[in-house]
């Protein structure tokens, strides 16, 4: 069903000044983002997004990617404003000249308009050519001295009803004798605890089994390094949010994955979600479900 109070943003503005980043963090905040559309693809566009009740925060990148349709880029706009299905918002990102052409030398690209001349010649053409599109914009964010997260930051506070960049922590338990996490970000060895597989009684069960976590987690040993590793986390967590971090996983491990690192995980995991969201994962926990 139709619905008249879905919005359109459209984000453009001068090659180099941050639609990559911008792209990623609206797509962060739930936003359906498409990339380089033809501006003369969007009434086909806003035709599909309008009637479905897919998607109610829609994005649009369009740059000089596709200059031979950016002169109709305004008069698309005009047009849907027109017939009075959609409310378009304009992000337009900017920069300082010297800014681009730095940024510019540090990748080792070129942009749209400099593959042939000097690099500024093709900077200045570009702005002259957006000039429309901008005296037009709904906001205009100049990121010369904008670091990727004040960008992602500044982005969330415009156009996000939460006032923080969400953050999440994932804690992995996992057996070294199956292989490193891929995705893990922090990998903590806990082999050296007390391990409930020499008692028979306990080596069939794993750490969510209650027997099997208190014989781990009151052993005096696991106090003093749990505590420090609590403490560890619980002290840089804010660090990695403050640079930008969405997702953090940190691995436990012990040899098979089913007894000490399930028990730490388990813990650890009940004590950060006091102040983070939290989701807690067994890789190895289903292979001795099963054997059972």
């Amino acid at each position: 069903m139709a619905d008249e109070k879905k919005q359109l943003l459209i984000v453009t503005g001068m090659s180099g000044a941050g639609k990559t980043v911008t792209s990623h963090a609206l797509e962060d905040m739930g936003y359906f983002v498409v990339d380089n559309l033809p501006p003369t693809l969007l009434p086909s566009f806003w035709e599909l997004i309008v009637n479905s009740d897919d998607f109610t925060k829609v994005a649009v990148v369009v740059d000089l990617r596709v200059k031979n349709f950016y002169k109709d880029l305004l008069n698309e706009v005009n047009s849907l404003e027109d017939n009075g299905s959609v409310r378009s918002i304009i992000v337009f990102l900017e920069a300082a000249d010297d800014t681009l052409v730095a940024r510019y030398k540090e990748t080792r690209r070129i942009p749209p308009l400099g593959k042939s001349g000097r690099l500024l010649d093709g900077i200045l053409e570009e702005r002259q050519i957006l000039t429309g599109i901008k005296n037009r914009a709904n906001y205009i964010i100049d990121t010369s001295a904008l670091s990727p997260q004040q960008l992602k930051q500044k982005l969330l506070n415009e156009f996000s009803d939460q006032t923080k960049q969400p953050f999440s922590v994932e804690v992995m338990s996992f057996g070294f004798k199956y292989g490193l996490p891929i995705d893990a970000d922090i990998v903590m060895d806990v082999r050296f605890l007390p391990n409930p597989f020499y008692l028979p009684e306990l080596r069939p069960f794993t750490g969510l089994d209650r027997r099997v976590f208190d014989y781990v987690m009151n052993k005096e040993e696991t106090q003093v390094f749990y505590h420090k590793l609590l403490n560890l986390i619980e002290c840089t967590l804010p660090s990695y949010i403050k640079e930008g971090k969405a997702k953090l996983t940190i691995a436990i491990g012990c040899t098979g994955g089913q007894h000490r690192s399930v028990a730490i995980a388990k813990q650890l995991a009940h004590d950060l979600a006091n102040n983070y969201t939290v989701d807690l994962t067994h890789r190895e926990i289903s292979r001795y479900i099963r054997k059972r």
